[in-house]
């Protein structure tokens, strides 16, 4: 088993950054991949970036790449994700979520066997 817990969201400005952690305890052996994602009221849940742990490659979906980057610190089992200007439709609860496979689909829920609880991110115009 794995635990998350996500961290560092709250009230921004258009244009302005937040960095999000997930913080992972239990077994973090199972946790080879950890991505980041997002919901909207009434959304279903956007996939944002991912990385894995072991070799520390990235992966990033279109809507963000070059705004957000997903990096970790394997010492503390943290994984972050670093959002640069940021806008109004950024509004979402973001949850982190870690997959115990050796090869996934990083961009589908259904790759991820542990989900944190979620931290709300709110960017106003």
């Amino acid at each position: 088993q794995v635990q998350l817990v996500e961290s560092g969201g709250g009230s921004v400005q258009a244009g302005g950054s937040l960095r999000l952690s997930c913080a992972a305890s239990g077994d973090t052996a199972s946790r080879r991949y950890v991505g980041w994602f997002r919901q909207s009221p009434g959304k279903g849940r956007e996939v944002l970036a991912a990385i894995s742990t072991g070799s520390g490659i990235t992966y990033y979906a279109a809507a963000v790449k070059g705004r957000f980057a997903i990096s970790q610190d394997n010492a503390k089992n943290t994984v972050y994700l670093q959002m640069n200007s940021l806008k109004p439709e950024d509004t979402a609860m973001y949850y982190c979520a870690a997959s115990a496979a050796r090869v996934i689909i990083w961009s589908t829920t259904q790759a991820y066997n542990y989900w944190g609880q979620g931290t709300q991110v709110t960017v106003s115009s």
